[in-house]
C-alpha cells in the first residue's frame, strides 16, 4: 500500500503546526500527503505572520478543496495511514465529535474514525471548559488520539521553532514514522541509570 497521511490545517492559531508537519512529512520522504485547509487559515496565518496559503498548500502532495465531499479521502476505500489535523480548532473538534460532517475536514476525520485508522487532533484551545471536555472525552472513546501542543523542556529548546518540532515530531512517532531529530528523554541509558 502507498503510504498516504491526510493533514487538516484549520483556522485555529497555530498554523505552524500544519507548515511544519508539512515541512518534516516532505523531509522524511515517501509519504503522500493529502492536505484539507479550511476557510480561516489564511487570515490566521496572515495574522501570525506565517506563510502564504500558496506556499503551504505547495508544500502538499495533494491539496483538496474543503467542500469537495467527493475527494478521494472522502470514501474509506481511500487507504491511508490516518489525519492530522493541526492546528484543530474548537469547531473542527466539536464536528467531529458529534459526527457532522458538511465539510471535507470532517468527512475526512469521521472517516479515518469509522475505518479504524489513527486521527490526531493537535486541538489549540486553552483553557477547557466543560463542553470542550466532554466533546474530548468522546473522541478519545471513539479512537482518536488529543494531542495538544504542550511544549516539554528536556530536550532544552532554544526557539519557538525547537518547541513546534518536538511537538510535531511526537506526533509523527504515533504514526510509528523514523523522524530524524527528535529528542527523547533517557532514550541511552547513562552509567547511574538503574
Amino acid at each position: 500500500m502507498k503510504k498516504r497521511l491526510i493533514v487538516g490545517i484549520t483556522g485555529a492559531s497555530g498554523t505552524i503546526y500544519g507548515v511544519r508537519l508539512l515541512e518534516i512529512l516532505r523531509e522524511i520522504g515517501g509519504i503522500e500527503t493529502h492536505l484539507i485547509t479550511s476557510k480561516a487559515v489564511e487570515r490566521t496565518t496572515s495574522e501570525e505572520g506565517g506563510r502564504p496559503i500558496k506556499e503551504i498548500k505547495a508544500l502538499a502532495d495533494v491539496v483538496h478543496d474543503e467542500q469537495d465531499i467527493g475527494a478521494s479521502i472522502a470514501s474509506g476505500s481511500f487507504r491511508t495511514m490516518g489525519m492530522i489535523v493541526a492546528p484543530c480548532s474548537v469547531k473542527t473538534m466539536s464536528s467531529i465529535a458529534n459526527c457532522i460532517t458538511g465539510s471535507l475536514m470532517t468527512r475526512a476525520a469521521d472517516v479515518v474514525l469509522k475505518e479504524r485508522r489513527r486521527l490526531v487532533l493537535i486541538f489549540r484551545e486553552t483553557p477547557f471548559h466543560l463542553g470542550h471536555l466532554r466533546n474530548l472525552t468522546a473522541l478519545t472513546e471513539m479512537g482518536a488520539i488529543i494531542a495538544p501542543p504542550i511544549p516539554s523542556f528536556y530536550h532544552q529548546p532554544q526557539t519557538v521553532g525547537d518547541i513546534v518540532d518536538q511537538s510535531v515530531r511526537r506526533v509523527l512517532d504515533l504514526f510509528d514514522l523514523d523522524v530524524p531529530g527528535i529528542k527523547r528523554w533517557k532514550e541511552t541509558l547513562s552509567k547511574s541509570d538503574p
